[in-house]
């Protein structure tokens, strides 16, 4: 059975980049997901450059998402630079998803 933090986990799978076809986790944005056990999420993630103008629509995606699962019961997104993203944190899934779509990764 998949607990509250997997399944957080796995609606991260469901959130895009716009401009990358690739999911925000196997981007390698987040770098931090804590749930409490009175459902509290937190996430602490990235974005590919402190410039990049979708972060408020990425974590609103992300709230959404969250509180439509089960037991959710509070979303708090926090942004950071530090350390900033870098391709190195692309998954090797999401390495091959990029290369099928012929980006160089």
């Amino acid at each position: 059975m998949n607990t509250l933090r997997d399944q957080v986990w796995e609606i991260l799978h469901d959130v895009y980049d716009p401009e990358i076809p690739l999911n925000i986790a196997d981007l390698g944005l987040i770098y931090d997901l804590q749930v409490s056990d009175a459902g509290e999420v937190s996430i602490l993630m990235t974005l590919t450059s402190p410039g990049c103008p979708v972060g408020d629509m990425l974590a609103d995606e992300i709230r959404d998402r969250a509180m439509s699962l089960p037991g959710v019961t509070d979303v708090q997104v926090e942004f950071t630079f530090e350390p900033l993203w870098t391709p190195e944190r692309i998954s090797e899934e999401g390495r091959q998803m990029l290369q099928a779509f012929g980006f160089p990764v």
